[in-house]
């Protein structure tokens, strides 16, 4: 006969083991999606993540997260595809090859060929990932890696090239030159999403400057403008004052040089300006007025032509800092180069000796050497006495791996050079916010840029409109962080000046004037040709490739890359006959994962049914990190809003953080970061999933601490696991399979019907919760049940109906519903803890067969009876836990054991309802806490000697009735019983006071219920409890009996006898337990299943039992 499987402890570790061996054995993640097929599918997203990096502990929540719902929905018979995806891409890879092979952007090209460059990115992107696998399995996070989507994969390019000739055709794809961010330690431009990655703005103390502008048509008159950024001084071309701004002059001293000049800013930061320094008021003007006004180039290095150094306005000048007077530098500033522009004032642009025209800062972060600049430039409009100290001198010395931030900077070295030239008015540290390189953590820079956009802005609020309908976990994301972003769109920059990526498919003529973009690789191939008919081109690149084969061989790199450097030697021809050339941008890498809904099917290639009949397009569902919110979330919206018009995914969890127990993010620097890999090993998965799930809704940060993850394993498994275990060997011992007939309900008792019920309740409730993607309050209400529920509650309470008695209808139903307890949770938490639940889900049903499902992940989630739902029943049980629990704390306070009985408890009823309620449930909570006398008393009576009281919540109360807060105070000194039952029984309590009457609630006041001579009382919520702590010399001797079978069941466990085994029992007689034993003889013997309970005289070899003031010998042997 099938026994249930008995275990000899819990290790999760193996459990983990052993369950991923059958997975594989089976294959049940393949079929679980096989299994599905026909039904309605639930489709879902995975962000590719870039294995050149090695993954952490926040990748288990992150990959957790998605497990869950996808598990849960094929439970539910959605079939559930779920495609992995490398990111192979970008900044990442490239910077993480730079610093493997030891070079620089620079020397791409020279030292190392692009070729050779891209060759080593394309092997380095997937350096870890082994590791990667090796952490997707052992933690269970079901997704095919068997076929994943590679976005360095031909077939993925060339629907990216699709979707941007979709926005090409649509002009919603432009070239402009403009002032955008650029990081120079990247080498390359950023997107506005980039630069608003989490954590990329900082506070940072630069050394700022208020400059003097001399005018050149006024003795010793200077104005004053202030900058955080005095590098860009050198580049000055003009002064903006606000139109209707007030400004003064007045006649001061410079503080540094002591030396009479006069001044020009505005009125109001006059005080925060001057500080301390006398000055008189010499003239008033607005700032219209200044207009025109030429002034002395401030730092002469370099002349930028016609037009420069006047003063002009601008609307974007304010008072809230600085002077009133803002420094103007066009190539370093998007304000500065458009109101420079409006007034015909030019950059302050060089040529460098291939002719480009240049800002003064080159590429990477540094004052353009003189020797790289044109000659014939230098020499007509370059000081070089003066600028030759400070070419090449980089404008942070975060660029400059020879600096430290110790290191004077550039910024120190030009205020200092003013200062001795009189020309500085005020030099001091000012912290600002300040933007950094999202992936090398340095600082950017505004920077003038010939760059392709995408215009975003042209469908922003149709984005905002469709991002509506999304269903946000949280929803503050959505309309906050989400949805302002969207508010204040701007066109994505999609150029980057890099190498290993996505090429741009734009071919352009010399002059601009002709261009086209290219769709696909059919396209190309045509194009090629036609170029080669016109001369152009000798050969085509591609000539093996065959176009309309899809397959993974046609595609393969030795028949078509469309990588660089192949392209760029491409060259096509214009509809004029022109020679185009490519233009050499890659696009940002995360179009490339933006585009994942249709590049991961190579769509509108292959698969176009699947995204057209929406089976495969939208997402029902997607999770990542909160840095994906103007990442991968942001470029999903933009791609689909503007290719489809449509959302690219319906809900989706913004996940937070995961900090170590200090809260400090994890870094190797601080030594705070946790394996993964160790901790899965020490404790398996499950305890990692649930802690992470149940400590924290997802997306709040995470504070991990892995002694809580040992208390999860310990508090829920080990419950379980015990609950489980209780069920084995007894159902083993009876031999119950489930083989008789299901006991109907109404034939069950009550305790029996009522965990039913609430199991019914549970399902209702975790449905309900995995529906709204809420893994959390699933979790802690699955931990609820089993611990406070199933195991301290139904099985500790019926614990005789398993180990005794005959096998009758009620013995039966014990096992058939601590069965279907058991069966049902391990489904319910299967999403969260797939290993354990299905491990409990095959012991349970390799008995009974009751459902042949190879795993849990294959059977079906549980759907909830509504008929079995009994809310009155499960009210009446949460009062008998409530209250039982109240005079347990009670028992603790004055010391008094659980098995030393008690006289009364007794428990005036706050209302009609809960007075029977109570009554219902009077004779379980008597045996439950261990007394001769449970009173309810009724809601109309009062509890003699009873006293409460009262006390005004000042908190509450406050807010409501301020100003009558003292009389409030002092009138509630006077209430007695009667006051404090209206509250208590009414829920409110009009008190009339000379100032206006006033209406107090239960949460307004605070109700305490004073001990009495010889009881204690306490108070939670409405309920009132009074225990009668008065011990008499019967109670004594019945509290010594049910200690003795206490320790007499502890012997039996310790000398391995089995639970049918009978025994006898001989007790040393002591005066303090003799009248003890003989009293209760019988019921000691009953208990602990002893043929006969004596006691003698002596005892040589026995049991020392330690009592709280005596020591019992007692013996306990088997007959």
């Amino acid at each position: 006969m099938k026994k249930f499987k008995e275990y000899s402890g819990l290790n999760l570790s193996d459990v983990n083991k052993e369950m991923l061996n059958r997975w594989k054995e089976l294959d049940v993640f393949h079929k679980s999606v096989a299994t599905r097929e026909g039904k309605p599918s639930f489709v879902f997203y995975e962000g590719p993540p870039s294995a050149n990096g090695m993954p952490g502990i926040h990748h288990v929540m992150a990959r957790a997260i998605k497990d869950i719902f996808c598990r849960y929905k094929t439970m539910q018979g959605f079939q559930v595809k779920r495609k992995a995806g490398w990111d192979t891409h970008g900044l990442p890879v490239e910077l993480g090859v730079e610093k493997a092979l030891g070079i620089t952007k620079e020397d791409i090209g020279s030292k190392i060929s692009v070729d050779e460059y891209n060759a080593a990115c394309r092997t380095d992107v997937m350096k870890y990932t082994k590791e990667w696998e090796d952490l997707t399995t052992k933690m269970g996070y079901w997704v095919d890696m068997n076929d994943p989507y590679i976005t360095y994969d031909n077939r993925y390019i060339e629907t990216l090239w699709w979707l941007l000739k979709q926005l090409y055709n649509k002009n919603l794809l432009y070239k402009g030159y403009t002032i955008q961010p650029f990081s120079p330690a990247a080498g390359t431009g950023l997107s506005t999403h980039e630069l608003n990655q989490p954590g990329c703005y900082r506070d940072v103390k630069d050394t700022t400057c208020v400059a003097q502008f001399k005018l050149k048509n006024e003795e010793n008159t200077y104005f004053l403008a202030w900058t955080t950024t005095p590098w860009t001084l050198p580049s000055n071309t003009a002064l903006c004052v606000g139109p209707n701004i007030d400004y003064v002059k007045v006649k001061t001293l410079n503080p540094y040089t002591k030396e009479s000049c006069n001044l020009i800013l505005a009125e109001n930061l006059l005080g925060a300006v001057m500080g301390k320094n006398e000055y008189e008021v010499l003239d008033h003007k607005k700032g219209f007025e200044l207009a025109g006004i030429a002034y002395e180039q401030l730092i002469p290095w370099v002349n930028p032509g016609e037009g420069a150094f006047k003063v002009i306005t601008g609307d974007f000048v304010t008072t809230e800092d600085g002077t009133g007077i803002v420094h103007i530098a066009p190539t370093f500033g998007a304000d500065d180069d458009r109101v420079a522009k409006q007034n015909g004032v030019p950059p302050m642009l060089l040529i460098d000796k291939d002719g480009n025209r240049q800002p003064m800062v080159d590429r990477t972060g540094k004052f353009f050497k003189i020797e790289d600049l044109s000659a014939e430039f230098v020499a007509s409009n370059v000081d070089t006495a003066l600028y030759a100290e400070y070419a090449g001198r980089y404008v942070k010395n975060a660029y400059d791996s020879t600096l430290t931030d110790d290191d004077t900077t550039l910024d120190v070295d030009i205020c200092v050079m003013l200062k001795q030239q009189g020309l500085a008015y005020k030099i001091e540290k000012h912290t600002h916010n300040y933007p950094h390189c999202w992936r090398t953590d340095k600082p950017v820079l505004y920077y003038p840029l010939d760059s392709w956009f995408i215009k975003t802005t042209a469908c922003r609020e149709e984005m905002m409109s469709l991002n509506d309908t999304i269903n946000w976990k949280p929803q503050s994301t959505g309309t906050g962080r989400f949805g302002k972003w969207l508010e204040n769109l701007q066109d994505w920059n999609l150029s980057r000046s890099r190498y290993w990526g996505t090429p741009l498919p734009i071919w352009r003529s010399e002059d601009g004037t002709e261009e086209i973009c290219i769709g696909s690789v059919e396209e190309l191939v045509a194009e090629i040709e036609k170029s080669i008919a016109a001369g152009f081109m000798t050969e085509n690149p591609y000539k093996n490739f065959k176009v309309g084969e899809y397959t993974a061989e046609n595609y393969a790199v030795k028949n078509i890359d469309l990588h660089r450097p192949y392209v760029d030697g491409i060259i096509l021809v214009s509809a004029s006959g022109k020679p185009m050339k490519r233009e050499l941008d890659l696009i940002d890498v995360w179009f490339d994962s933006g585009a994942m809904p249709y590049a991961q099917l190579h769509y509108p290639f292959e698969n176009k049914e699947l995204v057209d009949s929406g089976s495969n397009f939208p997402a029902d569902f997607i999770s990542e990190g909160v840095d994906q919110t103007r990442g991968w979330f942001f470029t999903l919206h933009a791609i689909s809003t503007m290719v489809r018009g449509s959302v690219a995914f319906k809900s989706v969890i913004s996940n937070g953080l995961v900090l170590d127990k200090n809260g400090n993010k994890m870094s190797k620097r601080l030594g705070n970061g946790v394996d993964p890999f160790s901790s899965i090993e020490k404790y398996g998965s499950d305890p990692l999933r649930w802690y992470m799930m149940t400590n924290a809704s997802p997306w709040d940060n995470l504070k991990f601490d892995i002694e809580g993850v040992e208390e999860v394993r310990r508090k829920f498994f080990g419950t379980l696991y015990n609950t489980y275990s209780f069920f084995s060997l007894y159902a083993n011992v009876d031999k119950f399979t489930y083989t008789e007939a299901e006991i109907p309900m109404e034939n069950r008792p009550e305790i029996d019907r009522w965990i039913i019920s609430l199991l019914n309740t549970l399902v209702k409730d975790v449905t309900e919760y995995y529906e709204t993607y809420e893994p959390t309050r699933a979790g802690r209400a699955i931990s609820d049940f089993v611990g406070e529920n199933l195991s301290n509650w139904f099985v500790r309470l019926n614990r005789k109906r398993y180990w005794g008695g005959e096998y009758d209808e009620d013995k039966i139903s014990a096992y058939q519903t601590l069965y279907t307890c058991l069966e049902t949770v391990s489904r319910l938490m299967a999403p969260i803890a797939p290993f354990f639940a299905d491990q409990l889900f095959l012991d349970l049903n390799a008995v009974t067969g009751k459902d042949a499902s190879e795993s849990v992940h294959l059977a079906d989630f549980p759907t909830y009876n509504e008929a079995l739902i009994d809310s009155n029943l499960e009210e009446c049980m949460q009062l008998a836990q409530q209250t039982s629990s109240m005079i347990l704390a009670l028992r603790r306070k004055a010391d008094k054991k659980v098995r030393q009985p008690l006289t009364k408890a007794v428990v005036p009823a706050p209302d009609e309802t809960t007075f029977k309620q109570l009554s219902y449930i009077a004779d379980l909570v008597k045996a439950e806490v261990n007394v001769k006398e449970f009173e309810v008393i009724p809601a109309d009576n009062d509890m003699e000697n009873l006293v409460k009281k009262i006390k005004p919540n000042f908190k509450t109360l406050g807010k409501k009735y301020g100003k009558q807060m003292k009389e409030i105070a002092v009138a509630m000194t006077s209430f007695g019983n009667h006051e404090i039952s209206e509250i208590e029984h009414n829920g409110k309590f009009v008190l009339t006071l000379p100032t206006g009457d006033v209406e107090l609630s239960p949460e307004d006041v605070e109700i305490i219920t004073e001990d009495m001579p010889g009881w204690l009382v306490a108070n939670e919520g409405k309920l009132t409890v009074a225990l009668d702590i008065t011990v008499t010399d019967a109670l004594v001797r019945e509290g010594i009996a049910r200690e003795l079978v206490n320790r007499i069941q502890n012997i039996r466990k310790s000398n391995g006898y089995e639970i049918v085994d009978k025994i006898v029992v001989e007790i040393e007689s002591r005066e303090e337990i003799a009248d003890a034993v003989t009293e209760y003889a019988g019921y000691i013997a009953t208990q602990t299943l002893a043929n006969a309970v004596v006691l003698v005289t002596e005892l040589k070899e026995a049991t020392e039992l330690e009592f709280d003031e005596y020591t019992v010998k007692v013996s306990v042997k088997k007959v």
